[in-house]
């Protein structure tokens, strides 16, 4: 019985023993492949920066490569965790499960059969002597009980010594196939390392090398720099150039000041830039530029030095201007060279387009397109005569009054007759120049210039003293020298026009009169761009 409870208290603390080393190893899977799910993660990030380095070819390479021979060592880890699953886990738990079990059950019963003899024997010591047939019974059945109790008494210790015997061998087995699994876990690593091995030591004295070109680049900038230092750079060496040919289409870029059109005229730094015959800015950098020209040939450029700050010049176009601002002289005149040479370019690029649609849609090059002849007359003949007729003004000669003009000044924006715009002709293009409106192409551009002015916004600042001055203005019929000499006055000596005009000059009766705000609004850049450029729109044109 002592043997019995001895080997009862082993078997129960080695149930305790595996039941626990069960959960640890359980535990140590669940960790691992916990591990091996944020080391894949890592993984992929790896992956993701040797995409990153796509440039860097050195870079790119050995990522990739250390990327993939770390996925393998996942690989290899998850395979561990399974050969440990089935050796530790499965195994012993089988053990515990199944011979613990047996080893229980065969208990159970001896201790069962062990209560029945100890019932027997009381009962039999019970008995009297007297009652022979209670004798015989009590002598039978407590016969009977012990021989079951020695038959399962045996069979107990057979489990007993199968389970010991069995114990050794599961619990060695079980252990032996774990660490099986580990050795070829490390000799998997050993091997994928050892092919590594030559790439990682031909990386390692390339970035010997590099560590020694990073340091020898190092004292050469620490060099340069020591020399910069020793420079004057207290002036602006903003860069002045522009390029009307440059490949992406921006003749020049740089940050300007803009005075704003609201009522407190603040002034705002905006990144401007010259691109496809416009002016535009941008607030930041990925914002959508914002247009200030649409057209550079429909606007001048002039300095401003009657305004408080430095450097300013003003961009004047036929429905608006723009007040803007240089960080320097040098900037400020590079700045206006790169809108007068934009503008000269695009009348080029305009001029050189029109001559070859002529080409292609004259009579011996066959029959035109469809569309084209629609287009054509848009530009040519009557339609462009009567579309600049119809401004208040121009049906008469700007200058005589004849009626039905059949030329214009493009530069000024009105139409003439014809002895009108031969003494205009004589003038120069710098003052006037002249395009016939039935015989000449004209753009769409020049035609929307055309009916933003008209003969009577042009009159209304060209002839705003004439009546103060006491000059008549010649009719139809009046003599050549007569019209010359008024229309020099006019537009080359100016004498008619005034300094300072009131607004009410402009608000004079007309064919169509406009609110005060409404009128001031639209031709306060006309009066402007007409005064104050005309040596700007000379290069222009």
């Amino acid at each position: 019985r002592a043997a019995l409870e001895e080997v009862e208290g082993d078997v129960t603390e080695l149930e305790l023993k595996l039941d626990k080393l069960v959960k640890l190893c359980i535990a140590m899977i669940d960790t691992g492949k916990a591990f091996c799910t944020a080391n894949k993660q890592f993984m992929n990030g790896i992956r993701d920066l040797a995409q990153y380095s796509c440039k860097d070819a050195l870079v790119e390479t050995s990522l990739t490569k250390f990327s993939d021979t770390l996925q393998e060592m996942i690989n290899y880890h998850n395979i561990l965790f399974d050969q440990t699953q089935r050796s530790i886990k499965a195994q012993l738990q089988t053990f515990v499960k199944e011979d613990i079990r047996k080893f229980k059950d065969a208990k159970k019963q001896f201790e069962k059969v062990s209560e029945e003899k100890e019932n027997a024997l009381v009962k039999n010591a019970q008995v009297q002597r007297n009652k022979q047939h209670e004798v015989e019974e009590a002598t039978n059945i407590l016969t009977a009980t012990r021989k079951c109790f020695r038959h399962i008494a045996l069979d107990y210790v057979l489990q007993i010594n199968v389970l010991q015997s069995k114990r050794r061998a599961e619990i060695l087995k079980s252990m032996l196939s774990f660490m099986y699994a580990h050795l070829a876990f490390f000799h998997q690593g050993y091997d994928l390392f050892s092919e590594l091995e030559p790439y990682m030591k031909d990386l390692g004295a390339q970035l010997d090398q590099l560590a020694v070109d990073a340091a020898k680049e190092k004292r050469d900038m620490e060099q340069k720099h020591s020399t910069i230092q020793q420079k004057d750079y207290s002036s602006d060496d903003t860069k002045l150039e522009y390029n009307v040919d440059a490949a992406n289409g921006i003749v020049m870029e740089g940050y300007l000041f803009k005075r704003a059109s609201n009522a407190f005229k603040t002034w705002n730094r905006r990144w401007f830039s010259i691109q496809n015959n416009q002016l535009v800015y941008q607030k930041k950098f990925k914002d959508n530029p914002t247009v200030v020209v649409e057209d550079l040939r429909l606007c001048t450029v002039k300095h401003c030095e009657d305004i408080e700050r430095r450097f300013c010049f003003e961009v004047v176009s036929p429905t608006k201007s723009c007040m803007l601002q240089a960080d320097s002289e040098k900037l400020r005149q590079a700045w206006i060279k790169a809108v007068q040479t934009s503008i000269a370019t695009a009348y080029r690029e305009k001029g050189d387009e029109s001559e070859k649609q002529e080409k292609k849609s004259s009579p011996s090059t066959g029959s035109l397109e469809p569309g084209s002849e629609t287009k054509e007359k848009l530009l040519k003949g009557e339609s462009a005569l009567q579309r600049v007729q119809c401004i208040p003004g121009n049906a008469a000669c700007c200058d005589c009054g004849l009626a039905d003009p059949r030329w214009a000044s493009i530069n000024l924006g009105i139409t003439l007759c014809i002895e009108c715009s031969g003494i205009h002709r004589s003038l120069g293009v710098h003052f006037s120049k002249v395009r016939s409106l039935t015989l000449d192409s004209w753009e769409p551009e020049l035609l929307k210039l055309m009916c933003e002015l008209g003969n009577d916004v042009i009159n209304r600042i060209y002839e705003a003293k004439l009546e103060k001055v006491g000059v008549k203005k010649p009719q139809p019929g009046s003599q050549r020298q007569e019209k010359e000499a008024y229309i020099r006055a006019k537009y080359v000596e100016r004498k008619f026009v005034e300094k300072q005009p009131a607004s009410v000059s402009l608000l004079e009766s007309g064919t169509k009169v406009l609110p005060q705000s409404q009128e001031e609004k639209r031709h306060s850049g006309h009066e402007k761009s007409l005064l104050a450029g005309e040596q700007g729109a000379a290069s222009q044109k």
